[in-house]
């Protein structure tokens, strides 16, 4: 009997000192006006010659960072057509000789078929390059967007 007294006193000496070390600890701040990922801030800039311009910065997670220029917009993007299951095609889209995306079937549709035609995987290939030189990381192509190319059908 002495001996569990003797444990029950240290379990609740230890759950007490637990307690104790968390209710000392800062508190997060959960509020909305944390920084979470990136927020989009316009600023206003004058220079030398006493103009204004705006000037646009990122915030992220509290630090300033100034827009970066598209590291895609002059980069060498090729396309390659490539077989896929079912005599079917897909492509490949290389970034200076290096691949980028590769898609052996068609994006947002279950199942492992590609295009029926080659033009239809050259026509949804141009349109992720188009997405990848706006800088449209990562370049999305949702099942409106294959209907608006009529690759679908």
């Amino acid at each position: 009997m002495i001996k569990n007294k003797k444990s029950i006193s240290i379990i609740f000496l230890t759950v007490l000192f637990t307690l104790f070390i968390i209710a000392g600890l800062p508190a997060i701040s959960m509020s909305s006006e944390a920084p979470i990922g990136k927020e989009l801030k316009e600023e206003k800039q004058i220079t030398p010659d006493k103009k204004e311009q705006k000037v646009k910065s990122v915030t992220k997670l509290g630090k300033e960072v100034k827009d970066q220029k598209n590291p895609y917009a002059k980069a060498e993007i090729t396309i390659k057509i490539i077989p896929a299951a079912n005599k079917t095609f897909g492509y490949d889209i290389l970034l200076s000789g290096k691949p980028l995306v590769h898609q052996p079937h068609i994006p947002g549709l279950p199942g492992n078929d590609g295009f029926t035609t080659k033009e239809r995987a050259q026509t949804v290939a141009e349109f992720v390059v188009k997405k990848i030189k706006n800088n449209e990381m990562p370049p999305m192509v949702s099942i409106e967007d294959l209907n608006k190319m009529g690759v679908l059908k």
